[in-house]
């Protein structure tokens, strides 16, 4: 009985829980489609708020088109005042009920759409409570869309608004005002018209008493076309419009000229400078000067350059450089601005070098920032000695060493930081290499010589006026005397014949123009461009080398080279090319022999500029490496071999001691022991032994000197030709009996000459020869008796 009552119990709980669980999805499926409806009606409610923005939009566009039919209608009806004046009002009271109901129609609107947006966000709310995640994600999305759109609409329906307000504001000014004026209209009309026709007319005017009030630095841009024209159409040339006009040209071209000096141009640049009135625009031309090298410290040795052949004829100049840069220095050293300071002395470093400035400057200087050290001053004077030491070593040695001497106190004193101290030692390592890498002038930029070089000697602690007013346009009274002076001054520097040339060019009389034409139509025909960058002949070398290293065998490559069509003089550049790709092979190889050959063999004008390249490369022989060296020797041995070069070329080498280093030494080593292998020892005896060539072969082979003789023996000997040298072994073993016949023909002519033929003379002569004889006899026992020496000894060791 108990048991089955529980039993019933579980079975009841169960039932009850499968209820529940049915109940419970119904209800989820209820609110699945109640969530499906909302997002329908939502739709919905989307698509209405779309098509009351489009109404809305369609009647602000109506209200715009009535409103300009209106304003038409308006300007077309100007009969009478009160006409006017009924018409406007009438305007204004439409208007002003078109902007009422406009605003109470975006009332309802905006009233609309919040109510819309409001129920928006409810059913949200209510969907976040009950929907699922899926259902929030994409409801999250349209919302979001939904009510940016309404966002936009609001600024878009304000932003009408506002622009129907100020509308209808200037509508009412501007009928007032036509209502005033009443048939002023007409007039107003002409006026504007006359205006504008009068303008064009207006601006062709040059005023020059406008440009003469300008500031003292200019402040108005003048096009350089403008400016030349307003410079030739002002008749007075000493007024002072025109004197305003010549110096901005002044200052415009000295600016554009020092802008432009580099190393390369700078010899082009000094003439077109003094062609400038410097006198006048002195001033101009420091300020230019400084401001450059401030931009670009790299090139202040080309303005120091610049100013020292400046300081050569207007020292004035110089000096007034000088001491601006040294009042720029003394500002910065007070300022502790180390950017202007380190310019100034990297300045200054420079014109000691050029010599425009005295050395004591400089010692002055670096005593100066030395004399309380700290890590900016020492680094700016590590900066200058790095500069100007060069000439400091030549010309101050003493005072160069003091302040070397208070670097290493500096140093030993350890008080600055880790990088000066190492930038000192950086500094001591450059003078213990004499200042290597850091010349005082380079070569391109040394165009003064010393003797005509002004030194100007300042110092730190003198008052110097920087003449600042030189900078700044004043009207000069004596403008064209001063102006006649330089032309003067400047014909004397550049000299007559281009002053004559400008002068010429400036003023050419009328009668001459058609001569003049026919001369310049002539030079031009006559002139011929010349290609200074050499591109055609960088491009011809490029085309020989890809067609010597494309071809199979040397054939091919000598055919397609003389198809290569080359203008006189450029033969020279296929055999250099051919030499090069030799010399650059790591082994020598026949092909190149070969074409050389074929060349040599064609043409004659190849062999004369291989005799040529023989007689460049034996000169410049201590250039090359051992493997260029022994591919060229190889070259030249097969020319010479092959009889494609004539043999008369040897007669450039000289085999001496003196006259050849180690290099010609492997270079002739390589050169005759490749004859040998190609000829033959016996035959190549044959051709050194030719009568007709012995004059090519002195020089190999020399007579003139036992020790040259000598050193020719032991160097053929050395590198295994010896047997070339038996006929010079021969004169070396015969050199004093040759010695002693020249003595007695020498003697004999003398005798000849100066006896008097008497019995005594021809005794003595007899005698002499007797003597002779006798002595040679005595040199031949012994020679025999050394001989047979040598024989017994020689016995004796073998036994």
């Amino acid at each position: 009985m108990g048991s089955s009552k529980y039993d019933r119990e579980e079975e009841g709980e169960v039932r009850v829980s499968k209820v529940r669980d049915r109940r419970t999805s119904d209800y989820d499926d209820d609110r699945k489609k109640r969530s499906h409806r909302k997002h329908d009606s939502s739709d919905e409610e989307e698509g209405q708020i779309r098509v009351l923005s489009d109404d809305k939009k369609r009647s602000s566009r109506d209200d715009d088109d009535d409103r300009r039919s209106k304003s038409h209608r308006k300007d077309d009806s100007s009969d009478g005042e009160e006409g006017r004046v009924s018409k406007v009002r009438d305007d204004d009271d439409d208007r002003r009920r078109k902007s009422h109901r406009k605003h109470n129609s975006s009332d309802d609107e905006e009233g609309r759409v919040s109510k819309v947006r409001d129920d928006d966000r409810d059913r949200r709310r209510s969907h976040r409570k009950h929907g699922s995640d899926d259902d929030e994600d994409r409801h999250r999305k349209s919302s979001r869309r939904r009510d940016k759109d309404d966002d936009d609409e609001d600024r878009s329906s304000r932003r009408r608004g506002d622009r129907d307000r100020d509308e209808d504001r200037s509508s009412r000014r501007r009928d007032k005002d036509r209502v005033g004026r009443g048939g002023a209209d007409n007039d107003v009309g002409e006026d504007v018209k006359k205006s504008e026709e009068e303008v064009p007319e207006a601006r062709k005017i040059v005023d020059y008493s406008d440009i003469g009030k300008v500031g003292k630095s200019g402040g108005i841009y003048v096009p350089p076309f403008r400016l030349a024209r307003m410079m030739r159409d002002v008749e007075d040339k000493s007024s002072p419009e025109y004197q305003r006009l010549t110096w901005d040209a002044l200052r415009k071209s000295i600016n554009g000229l020092v802008n432009k000096v580099n190393a390369m141009n700078i010899k082009n640049i000094i003439p077109e400078l003094f062609a400038e009135n410097l006198i006048r625009g002195r001033g101009l031309f420091c300020r230019s000067c400084m401001k450059s090298q401030m931009a670009s410290p790299g090139f202040t040795d080309v303005f120091a350059a610049l100013s020292a052949v400046v300081n050569t004829k207007f020292p004035e100049v110089g000096e007034l450089l000088l001491r601006r840069i040294m009042l720029q220095l003394k500002r910065a050293y007070k300022r502790n601005d180390k950017p202007q300071l380190l310019a100034a002395t990297k300045f200054i470093a420079h014109l000691v070098n050029q010599q425009v400035a005295h050395e004591i400057i400089a010692l002055e200087l670096l005593t100066v920032l030395l004399e309380n050290p700290t890590d900016d001053s020492v680094e700016v004077a590590v900066g200058f000695v790095t500069e100007c030491g060069s000439l400091l070593q030549d010309l101050t040695p003493k005072g160069l060493h003091g302040i070397f001497e208070r670097f290493r106190g500096i140093l030993h004193e350890g008080e600055i930081d880790k990088r000066v101290q190492f930038l000192i030692e950086g500094l001591f390592a450059i003078r213990k290499a004499k200042f290597q890498g850091h010349p005082a002038v380079r070569p391109e930029l040394d165009l003064v010589e010393q003797e005509d070089q002004l030194t100007h000697e300042l110092s730190l602690e003198d008052t110097m006026d920087p003449e600042t007013s030189l900078d700044i346009f004043k009207v000069d009274p004596q403008f064209l005397e001063n102006e006649k002076r330089y032309e003067d001054l400047k014909r004397s520097i550049l000299g007559d014949d281009q002053s004559s040339e400008e002068e010429g060019s400036d003023a050419p009389s009328d009668g001459e123009d058609d001569d003049d034409s026919d001369e310049e139509d002539e030079d031009e025909e006559q002139m011929k461009i010349q290609d200074e960058t050499e591109t055609n002949l960088v491009n011809l070398r490029r085309t020989i080398y890809l067609t010597i290293m494309s071809s199979v065998d040397f054939e091919e490559a000598g055919h397609k080279l003389l198809k290569i069509k080359l203008e006189p003089g450029q033969e020279m550049e296929l055999c250099v090319m051919l030499l090069e790709c030799c010399s650059q092979e790591r082994t020598y190889l026949r092909y190149y022999g070969l074409l050389g050959q074929r060349f040599c063999m064609i043409n004659r004008i190849h062999q004369e500029n291989f005799e040529k390249c023989f007689v460049q490369q034996y000169s410049m022989i201590h250039r090359l490496e051992t493997n260029k060296l022994r591919n060229v020797a190889k070259f030249f041995a097969h020319l010479l071999g092959t009889d494609a070069l004539p043999w008369h070329v040897l007669a450039y080498i000289r085999l001496t001691e003196e006259d050849t280093t180690s290099s010609s030494r492997i270079f002739i080593k390589i050169l005759f022991q490749e004859l040998s292998e190609h000829l033959g020892i016996r035959l190549l005896n044959e051709r050194l032994t030719d009568p007709s060539m012995q004059d090519s072969f002195e020089s190999i082979f020399p007579r003139d000197n036992p020790k040259n003789t000598r050193f020719s023996i032991n160097f053929f000997t050395s590198i295994g030709l010896g047997g070339i040298t038996e006929n010079l072994r021969e004169y070396l073993k015969n050199m004093p009996r040759l010695i002693m016949q020249q003595q007695k023909e020498v003697s004999e002519s003398e005798a000849e000459s100066g006896s008097s033929s008497s019995s005594g003379g021809d005794s003595s002569s007899s005698e002499s020869e007797s003597e002779s004889s006798s002595s040679e006899s005595e040199r031949e026992k012994r020679k025999r008796r050394s001989s047979e020496n040598d024989r017994e000894k020689r016995k004796r060791r073998k036994r």
